[in-house]
């Protein structure tokens, strides 16, 4: 199935997820309204994305050439993602992970550090964040935001949103190439640790502004040059105390395949 198969096929009526067979567009229920500054960016972040994408393209270029020399398959990939208002886009990401790593899998988050799906380059790209530099063209093109939530895959919003009240407002906004839950947390594991990011990406949607916006860039930039997370935290002013969230009962996000999404790649 391609993304134009599933485009606007992502939740029911209800605003619930849709489940196996269920189709057609309609938006998310979303009961959280976002600050006003969000909506004031518009042209001025696509132009910033803009800047950033001349200024970064020789170092992506560069990261794509090792990729693939140090393992067999593309440089960079697409995936669709899910944005706001439930809308279906294609997100890009240099590849860090051998070639059809999901194959037998179907849709999973990766486990740790060691995974061993995750090649040798690819750890220093995914713990520099590098790899996402190519999603300043979803910027560029208007699907996606400098800052704010991540997009999810359409496979996990149907179980995140059943099994995690309140998911579906991160929805209300663009979803970013980094947020505050990126800075504090580490990567999802589990269904504990959307949670505690859920705390952070709706604290952004209800608090964003300007200056919270150039702390997270600088904080970007400086993680980009070598400083340690917690300094770069500490400088910028950008470390959160989340509350406590419920963990028994919560294993492993366990996946069955809701739609024969296959990735493109060159």
């Amino acid at each position: 199935m391609t993304t134009a198969d599933i485009q606007d096929q992502v939740f029911s009526p209800s605003g619930i997820p849709a489940t196996h067979g269920t189709y057609g567009f309609y938006r998310p229920v979303i009961d959280v309204v976002p600050t006003r500054y969000l909506h004031q960016q518009g042209i001025y972040r696509r132009c910033f994305a803009l800047l950033l994408l001349a200024i970064s393209w020789p170092v992506i270029v560069i990261l794509v050439v090792l990729v693939r020399l140090g393992s067999r398959g593309p440089g960079v990939y697409s995936q669709v993602r899910v944005g706001q208002h439930g809308k279906i886009f294609v997100m890009y990401k240099i590849r860090t992970m051998v070639q059809d790593a999901e194959q037998d899998t179907g849709p999973v988050w990766t486990p740790d550090e060691n995974d061993p799906r995750v090649t040798r380059i690819g750890r220093f790209l995914r713990k520099s964040h590098l790899d996402e530099l190519p999603q300043l063209c979803n910027v560029v093109r208007g699907e996606m935001a400098l800052f704010g939530p991540r997009p999810e895959r359409p496979e996990l919003i149907h179980i995140l949103a059943e099994r995690i009240p309140g998911y579906l407002n991160r929805l209300a906004v663009q979803p970013g190439i980094t947020g505050l839950a990126q800075i504090n947390l580490p990567p999802d594991t589990d269904i504990a640790s959307v949670r505690r990011k859920l705390q952070l990406d709706m604290e952004y949607v209800k608090h964003a502004n300007f200056r919270l916006n150039v702390r997270i860039f600088f904080w970007t930039c400086l993680r980009l040059i070598g400083v340690s997370a917690s300094y770069a935290t500490c400088i910028m002013k950008l470390g959160r105390h989340m509350a406590p969230v419920e963990t028994n009962a919560e294993g492993p996000l366990s996946i069955d395949r809701v739609f024969c999404v296959t990735a493109k790649r060159w």
